[in-house]
């Protein structure tokens, strides 16, 4: 009988976790899988010019751009660039890619 109750038991917890996680998933068009959100994807690489920090429109040097990602207390983290497909890529001063936004399109 007691193996029956813990069998019970774990197969309700087991279930329980389970719905946890189906409650989590995202649509398709938001997953990182999506080659359109991915960094695979050469518009959201770092190696694409227009997203490297090498281009001075990304440059933390300049004081015109207005790409810059900045904290709650005005220190600029990073920026963003808009790629050709929609989506928006969110990097570090060093061109690492921290996010995105998927296309809105």
């Amino acid at each position: 009988m007691k193996k029956i109750a813990i069998k019970i038991s774990l197969l309700v917890s087991g279930a329980c976790f389970s719905l946890g996680a189906f409650a989590q998933v995202t649509s398709w068009e938001n997953s990182p899988l999506n080659y359109q959100n991915s960094p695979m994807n050469y518009q959201n690489s770092p190696f694409n010019y227009n997203n490297s920090p090498m281009n001075y429109q990304n440059s933390p040097m300049n004081y015109n751009s207005n790409n810059g990602v900045y904290d709650n207390s005005g220190k600029r983290i990073g920026y963003e660039v808009t790629a050709p497909s929609g989506v928006t890529n969110v990097f570090d001063n060093n061109g690492n890619r921290i996010g995105y936004s998927p296309s809105k399109r």
